[in-house]
């Protein structure tokens, strides 16, 4: 069986790493008791900062690595919700180093990883977070590479965050599948001229409608039966 017309078998599957991989909301999650109604603010608050900071500083010119912003955001929510203990902030910290992945995740790995596909990721995150956030997350076995903005000091959406993939893989960009549930990261992602996946895991409407995602799925599983319809 061939793939439909237009339709590609993707030679990698390179997956963006916090709220595709990982749960950012576990960190707030694991402490939630403790830190009283606000945490789930507290949470989305937190991701929020964190993210309006690495465009901040890339549109600046600059660069901080994403630990450090991811630290700053989390001390900004501190003092945004000042009846949040602040004797919470390294446990927080530590907790975000070592996040739980959405339940399907090593599952749809293995599958992928079955058919003789690259599984890489590409992430926002610094090196020492990425490792360690996998092996606390038991997926060692299952990704091949994990390329970091860090090596570049620009944040996506910047064109060299994707083409750091295309470059490692020596592969055109429409041959490696890019899997985000960031509807921001997908924009990017395809302008650059990635097949797009968007993991809609929240049921967030469309945006971006220049630059729409290959297929939408509501978790990393509907991939598995995708990767076969495309591969026969």
């Amino acid at each position: 069986m061939t793939p439909p017309e237009g339709v590609t078998s993707p030679e990698a599957y390179v997956f963006d790493a916090y709220g595709t991989l990982f749960d950012v909301h576990a960190a707030v999650r694991r402490h939630a008791g403790a830190m009283g109604p606000e945490a789930q603010a507290f949470s989305d608050l937190w991701r929020v900062k964190q993210l309006e900071y690495t465009w901040v500083t890339s549109l600046m010119g600059q660069y901080r690595d994403f630990s450090a912003l991811t630290d700053e955001a989390l001390d900004f929510c501190l003092a945004r919700f000042p009846q949040v203990d602040k004797a919470l902030r390294d446990p927080l910290l530590d907790a975000y180093r070592q996040l739980d992945c959405y339940r399907e995740v090593p599952g749809v790995l293995a599958s992928l990883k079955a058919t003789g596909v690259k599984i890489a990721i590409l992430s926002n995150g610094t090196p020492k977070m990425l490792n360690e956030a996998v092996e606390a997350a038991g997926l060692d076995g299952l990704i091949d590479d994990i390329f970091s903005v860090d090596v570049l000091q620009i944040y996506k959406t910047a064109p060299a965050a994707y083409a750091l993939v295309t470059t490692a893989y020596d592969l055109a960009a429409p041959d490696i599948a890019f899997q985000s549930s960031n509807r921001w990261d997908i924009a990017g992602a395809k302008a650059f001229g990635f097949t797009c996946h968007w993991i809609n895991r929240s049921g967030a409407p469309e945006e971006y409608a220049s630059l729409q995602p290959d297929r939408v799925f509501s978790s990393l599983e509907g991939l598995v039966g995708s990767h076969a319809a495309e591969t026969g």
